[in-house]
């Protein structure tokens, strides 16, 4: 039995890299070979699909991807394990039966499922299973494993069990996999992809190779990529990740509690961080439970404001389409994007976002985008649209539950057929609600200069249902000793109005040097029914790093570039 398992990623969501299988297998050595397709909102497209043909509901992508590589996989005895199931995890394996068979390969697949939940009144409603129903198709000899919705961390979580043994008390090795799953289940965002510091990477962040986990017995891994392949892996690029939608340090799974402010980072090599000390507890009693509805229809318009009073053209605007199509799930969002004294009309145009949102699909079409083109000759001066006249689409609504562990019937299927029940843990923890931290560093003082907060710190942010996370780390210790003292909830509503009225949970990863925000509701009702202009918080943190603050002067002076060698 090997002492590292190798486990690659080629896929962080549905419309990902579509050539990255079959670079991850010519990249070099395997023997896993991660999928992961589900997202919130890819839940909700799934379930129009399945609305549309019941034989459907999981990533029609991946069997294309899979047509072209999976010979491959079969030669060099890589498995395969993806999430590409989504709603549909048995009707996928049978897809895959059918490909197999016209391409004369002989695939032994086997399937997880029990995450579905008979819930009348929604679209869709799927638990967060484990791993243990992974490990036990592998233990039967499957060269493919399809699931539903598993955590993400689980499709490498899985494996190591697979491979080493573990049992269900062997929870620091599990939390260590959960953080290496976690780590390498969003493709090159790990490798150097949406990274604060993308002009420092070798090739300038143009293509980030996917990722790789080398997995230990002990849970410990080193995260690295395919020889020749672009972008990096340090210390920066995995913290970015690390931090990508995240709560509290308890990180909470339906195997494992894994405390991240545990977690240790130390490069270890060109391009290889040693990812080790890893804490986990007890799983909590109940799943978490993913439930999508359809809230209604939406439309939206986009008037250009051009020149002189911009604020009382957008107000006509208001008053004008308020009158005509009501004011019931309207919504007006002015972008001042315009300059005074430009020389393009571009430059000197803010734009006016009309939303409608309604249960009327009537209403919310074209008799909304109609009577918004109608004010083009009878509204403000200068008054045109960047948008035509168009009818509704359906959007969806997200909510989060949960049930108890052992009100779900987890299943693997295994490559025979047989259906193997997988028992929900037994020892659970009640995990109470992490407090959040209150500050710890000093106040700042001495000298310091005017400059964007992003000149000394990396940020990475994203979406949680309706709420956002928002994670900020320091590049030096002495950068730390700053911002740990100086970036408050408070401080956080100055350059972040937004989040003022909001609840905003603050938390602390000192290992990190980095400081975590999770800020509730600033999605509304997820990110289908959201209508911010970044509807999942993905520029949250680049907003943030972009403000001019007072910069201490030596942490300023101490930056240093992305550091491929190894750390002292």
């Amino acid at each position: 039995m090997s002492g590292v398992l190798r486990v690659g990623n080629a896929s962080g969501f549905y419309g990902d890299r579509f050539s990255a299988w079959q670079e991850m297998l010519d990249g070099g050595a395997l023997d896993v070979l991660t999928g992961d397709y589900l997202a919130e909102l890819t839940m909700l497209i799934l379930g129009r699909d399945r609305m549309r043909d019941p034989d459907l509901g999981y990533a029609k992508t991946f069997l294309r991807q899979l047509e072209g590589c999976l010979g491959t996989a079969i030669d060099r005895r890589v498995t395969l394990v993806t999430n590409a199931g989504g709603l549909n995890p048995a009707g996928l394996a049978a897809a895959i039966r059918t490909l197999a068979a016209r391409l004369g390969l002989p695939v032994r697949i086997g399937h997880v499922e029990g995450d579905a939940l008979a819930r009348p009144d929604a679209l869709t409603a799927n638990a967060y299973l484990g791993a243990f129903g992974i490990a036990a198709c592998l233990d039967a000899g499957a060269d493919v494993v399809v699931t539903g919705r598993v955590t993400d961390a689980s499709l490498v979580v899985g494996p190591a069990i697979s491979r080493f043994g573990w049992g269900r008390g062997d929870l620091d090795a599990l939390a260590g996999a959960t953080v290496a799953g976690h780590l390498i289940e969003c493709g090159a965002q790990v490798t150097g992809g949406n990274f604060s510091f993308f002009t420092e990477l070798p090739d300038g962040g143009r293509h980030p190779g996917f990722p790789v986990a080398e997995l230990r017995a002990n849970g410990s891994a080193v995260i690295t990529k395919q020889p020749g392949t672009g972008g990096a892996v340090t210390v920066e690029t995995v913290t970015a990740q690390l931090l990508y939608e995240v709560g509290g340090p308890a990180y909470l799974g339906p195997d494992v509690v894994t405390r991240l402010d545990s977690v240790r980072l130390v490069q270890d090599g060109p391009d290889r961080v040693l990812v080790s000390g890893t804490r986990g507890t007890p799983p909590p009693d109940t799943l978490k439970v993913g439930v999508n509805n359809l809230g209604g229809f939406r439309n939206s318009m986009t008037f250009v404001l051009c020149g002189l009073d911009i604020p009382a053209k957008a107000d006509l605007v208001r008053e004008q389409l308020t009158e005509t199509v009501g004011p019931d799930g309207l919504e007006f969002t002015l972008a001042r994007t315009d300059h005074s004294d430009a020389a393009d009309t571009e430059t000197a145009s803010a734009l006016l976002h009309v939303h409608l949102r309604d249960g009327d699909r009537t209403r919310a079409g074209r008799a909304f985008s109609a009577a918004a083109v109608e004010l083009a000759l009878a509204s403000y001066p200068g008054c045109t649209l960047t948008t035509l006249p168009g009818d509704a689409t359906p959007y969806g609504v997200f909510a989060a539950d949960a049930v108890p562990q052992g009100a779900v019937d987890h299943v693997a299927v295994l490559p025979d057929g047989t259906r193997m029940p997988i028992d929900p843990p037994p020892v659970t923890g009640t995990v109470a609600g992490e407090p959040a931290t209150e500050v710890t560093g000093p106040a700042a003082t001495g000298p310091t200069r005017r400059g964007p907060l992003g000149e000394v710190v990396g940020a990475r942010s994203g979406d949680k249902g309706g709420d956002a996370n928002l994670g900020v780390w320091a590049r030096t210790d002495s950068t730390w000793a700053w911002l740990r003292g100086w970036l408050t909830v408070a401080r956080l509503a100055e350059l972040l109005p937004e989040t003022a009225p909001l609840t905003v949970e603050r938390y602390e990863l000192p290992n990190l040097r980095a400081v975590n925000f999770v800020i509730r509701g600033l999605l509304g009702a997820g990110v289908a029914a959201s209508t911010r202009f970044d509807p999942q918080a993905k520029a949250l943190g680049e907003l943030l790093r972009s403000r001019i603050v007072d910069l201490p002067v030596e942490p300023a002076a101490s930056v240093a570039p992305v550091d491929r060698g190894v750390r002292p």
